[in-house]
């Protein structure tokens, strides 16, 4: 089976952005900063993904590019004979399926809330009524799922690659706009101090585990989530250029995300910490109170289609591409087979606040939160700490092996003295992070 490839490298740069923007810039982060003291947390978040964001990016395009396999098969191929590092690639598959088991329902909210906007319906709409729907929930689960593995069913070039550059374009236009809008609102000035003033009394450990977190997970670094964009690119460009442009797309629309929301919720005196129903409910009682309010929420809820929509088609992407490998079949088989497989997963979010009650950690937390638990706590920092351990060390792939992979072609190149840096201190932030957030984590 000859390897596709992306037809250009506006393409591989809106790809990969696409996957990292999503619901973690436009739904997470908000509520994260929010809940976690406003500039105090975008501060140590920035810091997370320079120090941290950009290495575990480099190092996951480089093992992309260098195997030109999907992440199930990378590790095999890099590694030395006699090596058993293949069964991270199970790991990186493990991760997928269970982002997509979550994240497909929170984008089918999305989609429902951008069809009552559009319809004229959003008087009374409510988070807490739409979760508790299980046909509104398995419904708009299933659209997305078609809408997703249909463009999927076509060749890169002709479905993902063409979808998600029109899509970025769009939703970076819309997010401009909102902003925009928001800053002439009347609480303006207080939202923004909130959002951009640093309150370094408020920087604690929980801060600190919440922002790399966080930071790997709007990236989706650490189950191969880039490294098969990797795969699809050519060898003209040195990927540290490439991962500071990815990551300077995605930060501009998570700081986007904020100017839109906190300015809004000043205005309208609406709680900042209000966690995962922020978005929902918050930015539905702004629309709902705002003149001309319908227009400005559907192309609100249209953005934010886009901005989910293009992380679950780079997500669909990759399991397509493991499950193809390990099997064989063709574009249009796999899509069906992987669609239908999600689906039946993700009803278990879809119900988990109606039908299938579930608490898998404190009074009150659901399906949802068992498997973002086990993605963003678990799956993202172990697989970026194992990127980091097998690229580096001469028990893995090698430093001098990933070196070459990454400094082929022109742009920024990482340098002699960052060796110490990639090889030592990114694996021993991550770890330390890692166990210090599994030690103050809430279980009960």
């Amino acid at each position: 089976m000859k390897r596709e490839q992306l037809g250009s490298r506006l393409g591989f740069i809106m790809l990969s952005a696409g996957c990292a923007i999503g619901c973690g810039n436009v739904w997470k982060f908000p509520w994260m900063c929010g809940q976690n003291g406003g500039g105090s947390f975008m501060l140590v978040y920035i810091l997370c993904l320079v120090i941290l964001g950009i290495p575990a990016l480099v190092l996951e395009f480089s093992i992309g590019r260098a195997a030109q396999v999907s992440p199930l098969f990378m590790y095999r191929k890099l590694e030395k004979p006699g090596q058993k590092w293949g069964i991270f690639g199970w790991f990186c598959l493990i991760g997928n399926i269970a982002l997509m088991a979550f994240y497909t329902v929170v984008c089918g909210w999305i989609i429902y809330y951008f069809v009552r906007f559009l319809t004229g319906n959003n008087a009374t709409l409510g988070f807490a009524s739409m979760i508790a729907s299980p046909s509104v929930n398995v419904l708009f689960l299933l659209i997305t799922l078609v809408i997703a593995f249909f463009i999927l069913s076509f060749n890169l070039q002709g479905g993902l690659e063409r979808v998600t550059k029109y899509m970025m374009s769009a939703l970076l236009v819309l997010m401009f706009a909102l902003a925009v809008h928001s800053l002439l609102l009347g609480g303006a000035a207080k939202g923004m101090q909130f959002y951009l003033k640093p309150d370094f009394s408020k920087i604690n450990g929980s801060v600190v585990v919440g922002a790399m977190n966080q930071a790997f997970f709007t990236l989706s670094t650490g189950m191969g989530g880039m490294a098969i964009f990797g795969s699809y690119i050519g060898k003209e460009r040195s990927l540290m250029g490439e991962a500071v442009h990815v990551i300077t797309l995605d930060t501009l629309v998570a700081i986007l995300a904020g100017i839109i929301i906190f300015p809004a919720c000043f205005t309208y005196d609406l709680e900042v910490t209000a966690g995962p129903s922020l978005l929902f409910d918050t930015m539905a009682a702004v629309f709902n109170n705002m003149p001309g309010g319908r227009i400005w929420g559907s192309l609100f809820f249209l953005f934010m289609v886009f901005a989910a929509l293009s992380t679950v088609l780079g997500v669909c992407e990759n399991i397509l591409a493991m499950v193809r490998e390990l099997t064989g079949w063709s574009r249009p088989k796999g899509s069906l087979i992987c669609g239908t497989g999600i689906f039946l997963l993700a009803l278990t979010t879809a119900l988990g606040y109606s039908v299938l009650h579930f608490q898998p950690f404190a009074a009150g937390t659901t399906w949802l939160d068992f498997w973002d638990f086990i993605v963003s706590n678990n799956v993202l920092p172990l697989g970026s700490l194992i990127l980091a351990l097998f690229c580096c060390n001469k028990f893995g792939w090698g430093w001098e092996n990933f070196l070459k992979e990454a400094n082929t072609g022109k742009g920024l190149k990482i340098q002699a003295w960052m060796k110490p840096f990639f090889r030592f201190v990114l694996p021993g932030v991550v770890a330390f992070i890692y166990i210090y957030g599994m030690a103050t984590f809430h279980w009960r």
